[in-house]
C-alpha cells in the first residue's frame, strides 16, 4: 500500500466512528485521540476499523505506537508490508 493509501485508510476508519472528524487541521505529530476528541471506546473502533479494513491486528501493547498520525502510518506500513 502506499502512504496516501494509508492515510485514507486512518481517515475513513476514524469517520466511521467520528463523522464529524476534520483531517485539515489535524497535527501529524499530535495526539489523535486529543485534536480529535475522540474516547477510548472510539479510539479502540477506530482500531477495529483498521483491521478489517487492512488486516493489520493492533494489540493492546502496541496503543501507545499508534498515538499519533504519523507514528500510527509508520506503524501500519510496517505491518502492511
Amino acid at each position: 500500500m502506499t502512504p496516501e493509501s494509508l492515510r485514507q485508510a486512518v481517515i475513513d476508519a476514524v469517520r466511521a466512528i467520528a463523522p464529524e472528524a476534520n483531517f485539515t487541521r489535524v497535527r501529524a505529530d499530535a495526539s489523535l485521540r486529543e485534536q480529535l476528541d475522540i474516547d477510548s471506546f472510539d479510539f479502540l473502533n477506530v482500531l477495529i476499523q483498521l483491521h478489517t479494513r487492512l488486516g493489520v491486528d493492533i494489540p493492546e501493547a502496541d496503543y501507545a505506537k499508534v498515538a499519533t498520525l504519523d507514528d500510527m502510518l509508520a506503524y501500519l506500513a510496517r505491518r502492511v508490508a
